[in-house]
């Protein structure tokens, strides 16, 4: 594949200084670039790459052209922001497979299911009753998608994945092997140390251009619908609950666990392996940095943590007995800002 770079200046509505009819083969990274492949700076400490650099082209943002002129002969493309205009440009030259469409002779297709037009449909998939699959969808092998499931247009299930019955997928989807939609939740009442299920009767709604992650499961309603809004991204290895929702273009790393019946809002960034627990409210536009545990609802926007950074064996030895001892101090000094009050008066 080879694009100019008057092709890839007007696709990310670049200014472009240098040689337009130069031809593009890849994206590469400073240190790994070709004499036909363009780079990007994205951070001002990447500049000091620049004099070893091969590209015979570099996206980056206004304000540090000055400092790559001076450093760098090859074509430069200007942008507001270099780290979107890199993805932009890769997109170009996604080497990603598309296989063409076909329903495999492997497959189980019920008779009753609509398959639209253009769509694949890899070895061994089983597809269930009164299933809905839409335009140009890709079913890649081992796939099995339960009674009544509906998938939307242009969207990609790798190899492996499972939908439940009942479950909805909007168009524009991507979900990676092994991830599990619409499983039950852990739903149980007690009698007298038995347990009783209790039977999980919602479905799983996903909205438009949301991807899930390899092996992330995504539990079914108990009574209402687990959803999951527009654009949300979800990373490998999340578990979502029962009725959880998750707001519009939400970001979510990999190895967070969300408790049942928790409302996440829209433009919320959570990082790896966070835990939060059930029934709680987080707002729009929270940032949650990596290994927080929430216990509580947040209702305000910005950025929270906890948790704390590694240490030495020894010195998280001695922590750990200084933290059992907490209350005992605090009690102590209580007591001594008690004596020094009544001293001053």
């Amino acid at each position: 594949m080879k694009k100019t770079l008057q092709e890839i200046a007007r696709f990310i509505n670049a200014e472009l200084i240098g040689q337009p009819q130069c031809e593009i083969t890849a994206v590469l990274p400073l240190d790994k670039a070709h004499e036909t492949s363009i780079s990007f700076i994205s951070d001002s400490k990447y500049l000091e790459q620049v004099s070893n650099t091969e590209a015979v082209a570099i996206i980056i943002s206004q304000k540090a052209t000055d400092v790559l002129q001076q450093n760098y002969s090859g074509s430069i493309l200007i942008v507001p922001d270099a780290y979107l205009a890199f993805a932009k440009v890769a997109q170009l030259f996604d080497i990603t497979p598309i296989p063409e469409p076909k329903i495999s002779t492997k497959a189980s297709v019920s008779k009753s299911a609509l398959i639209g037009q253009n769509v694949f449909i890899g070895d061994f998939v089983s597809i269930a009753e009164n299933v809905v699959i839409g335009d140009n969808s890709i079913i890649e092998a081992g796939t099995v998608i339960a009674e009544n499931a509906k998938i939307g247009a242009g969207c990609r299930i790798y190899s492996n994945v499972s939908i439940y019955y009942g479950v909805e997928i909007g168009d524009n989807c991507i979900i990676h092997a092994n991830a599990v939609i619409g499983s039950d939740g852990f739903g149980y009442a007690n009698e007298q140390g038995s347990w009783v299920k209790i039977p999980q009767v919602g479905s799983v709604i996903i909205g438009d251009n949301v991807e899930i992650g390899a092996h992330t499961a995504i539990d079914r309603g108990a009574i209402e619908n687990t959803v999951i809004a527009n654009g949300v991204i979800l990373d490998n290895h999340i578990h979502i609950a029962h009725n959880v929702t998750i707001g519009e273009n939400t970001a979510i790393a990999g190895c967070t666990a969300i408790a049942g019946s928790t409302s996440i809002g829209s433009a919320c960034t959570i990082a790896g392996r966070v835990s939060i627990i059930g029934h709680l409210e987080i707002c729009d536009g929270v940032h949650i940095t990596a290994c927080t545990f929430v216990n509580k609802s947040i209702t305000e926007p910005g950025a929270y943590s906890s948790g704390t950074t590694f240490q030495t064996n020894r010195d998280w030895q001695k922590s750990a007995v200084r933290f059992r001892q907490l209350d005992a101090m605090w009690r102590k000094l209580k007591s001594l800002t008690k004596d020094i009050n009544d001293l001053k008066k």
